[in-house]
């Protein structure tokens, strides 16, 4: 008997490293985060739980009668209505300082901002578009892939800034959600040969991105809740963005589901480019299986053919061959192999037409588009643009027929045009694919991100390729493509996932053990191919790459896939897990300790975090153990305590994250328990950008009217742009932040230097201690669980809140001179202990509205 599966597909982020920028391009608008003005989730209790209930009313029309008796105006987005998970609603809020009130409310358990996630975009994207057919495959292709069912939760037009328009064609726009189905479920037989990791699962297809634009998690959770509803085993989300905690609506709700015994494979994020310690939400929950991407040992590619010199035939990087059928002859827009900015400008004015031509570009200092654009203009139609050692990879330029080739091929090409040879180019249409070796299969991805959360939990869990996969894609967009990111590690986790329930039994009890057996079994993976270079960091690799067969056959059973050592101020260096043995004989194992590569996260001198790949050092934990060889009969388990030490030759000032294995052999059967911890504390690092490296202007500022950094005391009127903007970044992710406005007599003295309109409100609230005793007039902003800032896109390059003549209650600020205090906890610092957080004042500001 066949078992069938329902796994609920939903549609990771990637960000870019960038250097210095203006202050001109900061935008005068409130941007904390990826938070969303008066946008909250509020999770309630279900209505047995509340004891004064009033009869007859459920708990949603409860928290609205309450709301209305305080006179809070608000409008429902979405209820959430599953008890043991999630019961709660969606409100927008006339006005955000009703949080307050809101937190007071009986049977209110928590509020949180609603944040938005960008839709996903692939590191490496190659659409196949067969010549002749206009991207519409031939009958047997229609069913490479069956999709049971599903739901549009938002429709084509929702960008996440609009109303969601639900329908029932869950049918994608752009590919991704085809491209992830097929991976779990591509029927085999097909023209690639490419079968899905579990292609008899039956999949459920729940679309929350609309054409363009990003998501919400208001309808992030829905569609998980619906995944539960519609009876799934497996919820997997090819889809998130940087957060850094495990705070967030979405990682809380993943997190539940998963402790209910259903699977919830959550993809880790794209940003290994920006470093450490900016995991993606809501892959941060913490019983989630939050997936890296391991690069594909095998790309299958074409091939095109030279004459007028000797040489084999030329891999270029597409899945289908370029649609030219006849044979070219070769113009290089530049005879020497070393320029920087081949075709970067307009071609000279002797440059023949070139429509008839295919045309060989180095890749150099500028955009693809802008050297098609330079070669389009003498009329060209089709180039080869050969690599400069960035790495080889798809290429989008639009309808252009334009092609990656590798540094040596377009080197030797170009050589032999400036020596006189006349080459002509053909690309067969048919029998020229190739499998080509990626000299980096099997290596983690260096987009994937690195974790750890912030507060110290093992993200990612594990790896599964993700780097260069080849799956299905909608029939008018070619019905293939090659796609990179842990977009695509995720499904191969969620298939996997199919194929452990379809051998062990779909039982709450596998669902629960599931993350554990798959990272006891996964295998770790190096740094390099160089032998005798360290095992990339747990930190980005998690327990490793996934072995579903060792997984499902497994019989020594591990308790434990992790241990978190923390960091040295919450030292967890007594760890205990037992190995139990399944087999019908007794077992002696020997236990050994491997280390993977240890990461320096932090730069000494700035502070801030290090961008990706982060520098690997071999400076390792040691560990004991009670026992390093023990016997365990069939059916009975043993006990093992490991004692670390954590590395002792590393600066902490860098906030070293280490981490390794315990391997547990017995004969050829070898599992192993992650470990992973900071060789620092926490606290020690700062939270608040004190210094000129991104905007040329020491940090925190206020920015006036005309957009100049005020020096001293200034006026505003808060009429049109007569308003303080205040700019800051976040070195390091922090626990709580607040603004406030305060005398501009205080005698506060703030742990940072500082130069001579209510949006959030909910969260920390200390009522006592130090923190209490700081004399203020009103508060302007709160935040929690607010993630830091990158060197990447704007969009997360710094904090800016744009002052209104209000505090957070509503209540108008009087005219008078004031101050800014910015406050920022440190990681793990207790909230009511004014030392532990980072402060910063402003120069006067000046109400005259």
């Amino acid at each position: 008997m066949k078992a069938v599966f329902s796994l609920a597909l939903l549609a990771v982020a990637s960000s870019a490293f960038a250097a210095k920028t203006s202050l001109s391009d900061v935008k005068r608008v409130t941007s904390v985060g990826a938070l969303l003005n008066n946008k909250f989730i509020v999770e309630v209790a279900s209505a047995s739980d509340i004891p004064s209930k009033r009869d007859g009313l459920g708990p949603h029309r409860q928290l609205y009668r309450n709301l209305e008796d305080r006179a809070i105006r608000f409008h429902v987005q979405k209820e959430y209505d599953a008890p043991g998970i999630f019961v709660g609603a969606a409100l927008t809020l006339s006005n955000a300082a009703d949080v307050a009130a809101i937190q007071q409310t009986e049977g209110v358990l928590a509020i949180r901002p609603v944040r938005t996630f960008p839709r996903p975009q692939p590191v490496v994207h190659r659409p196949g578009v067969k010549p002749g057919d206009e991207g519409i495959p031939d009958s047997q292709s229609t069913h490479v892939m069956t999709v049971a069912g599903g739901f549009d939760l938002v429709g084509d037009d929702y960008t996440g800034d609009n109303e969601p328009v639900p329908d029932d064609d869950p049918m994608d726009c752009n590919g991704h959600g085809t491209h992830v189905a097929g991976i779990v479920g591509a029927n085999p037989g097909n023209e690639f040969n490419v079968s899905g990791v579990a292609y008899d699962a039956t999949l459920l297809a729940f679309r929350i991105f609309g054409c363009d634009g990003g998501v919400n998690d208001d309808v992030i959770v829905d569609a998980l809740l619906r995944g539960v509803a519609a009876g799934a085993d497996i919820l997997s989300m090819s889809l998130g963005g940087s957060d850094g905690w495990t705070e967030g609506t979405g990682s809380v709700v993943s997190s539940r589901i998963a402790a209910t015994g259903r699977i919830v494979t959550i993809a880790a994020g794209n940003e290994g480019d920006s470093g450490s310690w900016f995991t993606s939400g809501p892959g941060n929950g913490i019983d989630a299986i939050s997936v890296a991407s391991v690069q594909n040992t095998l790309i299958p590619l074409q091939s095109l053919t030279v004459t007028g010199v000797t040489h084999d035939p030329i891999i270029y990087y597409a899945t289908f061959p370029l649609p030219v059928e006849d044979t070219r002859p070769l113009f290089a827009t530049s005879a020497d192999p070393t320029v920087v900015d081949d075709a970067c400008n307009p071609l000279p004015d002797d440059t023949p037409d070139l429509s008839g031509f295919v045309v060989l570009v180095r890749r150099g200092t500028c955009l693809f588009v802008d050297k098609i654009a330079n070669i389009a203009a003498k009329g060209a139609t089709v180039a080869l643009i050969y690599d400069n050692g960035s790495g080889f990879a798809g290429i989008t330029v639009g309808d252009f027929n334009a092609v990656l080739i590798q540094a040596e091929d377009g080197v030797f090409l170009a050589e032999q045009l400036a020596a006189g040879a006349e080459i002509s180019v053909t690309f067969p249409q048919t029998g020229a694919s190739v499998n080509f070796a990626d000299p980096e299969g099997g290596l983690v991805s260096g987009f994937s991100t690195y974790g750890p959360t912030n507060d110290m939990f093992f993200k990612p869990a594990i790896a599964a390729p993700g780097g260069n996969i080849l799956s299905t894609f909608p029939v008018n967009q070619g019905s293939w493509a090659l796609e990179s990111g842990t977009s695509m590690a995720t499904p191969f986790l969620a298939g996997s996932s199919a194929l452990l329930l379809s051998a062990k039994g779909k039982s709450p009890a596998v669902g629960r053990t599931a993350r554990t057996l798959f990272q006891s079994t996964a295998f770790p993976i190096p740094s390099s191919k160089t032998d005798g270079d360290p095992l990339q960091p747990v930190a980005q690799q998690g327990a490793g790459l996934i072995q579903v067969f060792d997984a499902i056959f497994a019989t020594t059973i591990l308790s434990k896939g992790e241990l978190l050592l923390n960091d040295t101020a919450h030292f967890a260096g007594t760890q205990r897990f037992t190995v139990a043995n399944t087999g019908k004989k007794a077992k002696t194992y020997t236990l050994t300790h491997v280390p993977a590569g240890t990461t320096s996260t932090v730069d000494p001198d700035l502070r801030l975090v290090i961008p990706g790949p982060v520098p690997i050092i071999e400076d390792f934990a040691t560990v004991k153990f009670n026992a390093k060889t023990f016997t365990v009969p069939p059916g009975r388990s043993h006990e093992v305590v490991a004692t670390f030490t954590p590395p002792l030759g590393s600066d902490p000032i860098t906030l070293p994250v280490y981490g390794g294995y315990i391997n547990v052999v017995s004969g050829t059967e070898s599992v192993r328990v992650s470990y992973l911890g900071v060789a620092s504390s926490l606290k020690d690092q700062p939270v608040l950008d004190n210094t000129d490296f991104v905007f040329g202007v020491t940090l925190p500022v206020v920015l006036d009217a005309t957009g100049n950094v005020q020096e001293q005391a200034t006026n505003y009127t808060f009429i049109g742009d007569d308003a303080p903007l205040v700019i800051w970044r976040q070195l390091f992710g922090t626990p709580a932040l607040r603004l406030d406005l305060v005398d501009a007599a205080t005698t506060f003295k703030p742990t940072l230097s500082s130069r001579d309109a209510p949006v959030f409100s909910f969260g920390h609230k200390p009522a006592k201690g130090t923190f209490a005793q700081v004399p203020t007039v009103g508060l302007l902003l709160e935040v929690d669980w607010l993630t830091r800032n990158d060197l990447g896109e704007n969009d997360v390059l710094d904090n800016e809140v744009l002052l209104t003549n209000t505090f957070a209650n509503g209540t108008t600020i009087p005219n008078g001179a004031y101050k800014i205090l910015l406050r920022s906890l440190k990681v793990t610092g207790d909230p009511k202990n004014e030392a532990d957080w980072e402060s910063w004042l402003s120069p006067v500001i000046g109400v005259v509205a």
